[in-house]
């Protein structure tokens, strides 16, 4: 018996905006504001999904979308609870969580600036996972609520959302087939590969042991493989630090357990692009 607890490459289509546009559109509002943050078209897609949608249907939303912080450790949701709101993930990583009962943490799935959090699609609806701010950053919210009115419109955001469950699912179904076949390694390669793709760098903050709670191993396990690795050329590890030297090793160190995910989210990726 369980109780659940609570970053793909670089976006390339034509919507795509810089790093300095992202940091001007979501600069911190001076001390003295005290009212909502204001959203712009250009601040909101720096979340792929939402940059996916036109222009009328992105301003459609706009009545209702937040620009909030997502600090690192915040619970976006709990398992068993109502889910008030979605999120659109912009640099900030979010984990789906189980949490067993004795306190081990399995890690199902993470969300980024390629997806969504917290999609309850009918008002009785309770969360299956806990959703947790991994790596600190910003994010849009929705109220679960006006969601599921623009979904049941049957437009183009719901079509998005049926598209990106899919890749989903492809996420999941990787992690548990990883979980019971590929070597701590692999494990370790992909997990490091899952975050570096919602990253907007190539260093990691994180801990030896977040990465052993997360892939529910020993801790003493994640530093001799972080040391091959190292050794090996592919990460320098500094104390809360990953950096990624070799980004192109890491992947074939992790070998089928990471591109079968990544394949289910380049096909997201290429439909919404192919529908833009």
């Amino acid at each position: 018996m369980y109780k659940a607890y609570s970053n793909l490459t670089p976006a390339t289509n034509s919507h795509a905006v810089s790093t300095t546009a992202w940091q001007t559109a979501h600069s911190p509002a001076p001390a003295m504001a005290s009212a909502t943050p204001m959203i712009s078209i250009t601040g909101a897609q720096q979340n792929e999904l939402l940059r996916a949608l036109s222009r009328s249907d992105l301003e459609r939303l706009f009545c209702q979308l937040e620009l909030v912080a997502l600090p690192a450790g915040k619970h976006l949701f709990d398992f068993g609870a109502k889910i008030d709101y979605t999120y659109f993930p912009t640099n900030a990583i979010v984990s789906l969580l189980y949490v067993m009962e004795d306190g081990a943490t399995t890690e199902i799935a993470v969300v980024g600036r390629e997806g969504v959090a917290g999609v309850a699609l009918y008002e009785a609806e309770r969360a299956t996972c806990t959703a947790v701010v991994q790596t600190a950053g910003y994010g849009y919210r929705l109220k679960t609520a006006f969601l599921r009115e623009v979904f049941n419109e049957g437009g183009a955001l719901a079509k998005l959302l049926m598209r990106y469950t899919s890749a989903m699912f492809a996420q999941m179904a990787q992690n548990v087939v990883g979980g019971r076949h590929c070597s701590i390694e692999q494990k370790l390669c992909r997990w490091l590969l899952d975050r570096l793709d919602r990253s907007l760098s190539n260093e990691l903050k994180v801990t030896q042991d977040t990465m052993a709670n997360m892939l529910g191993v020993r801790r003493e396990s994640i530093t001799v493989t972080a040391r091959k690795l190292q050794d090996e050329g592919l990460i320098q590890y500094r104390r809360g630090t990953v950096e990624v030297l070799d980004r192109e090793g890491l992947e074939a160190a992790a070998g089928n357990c990471y591109k079968a995910a990544r394949a289910g989210f380049e096909q997201f990726r290429s439909d919404i692009n192919s529908h833009n």
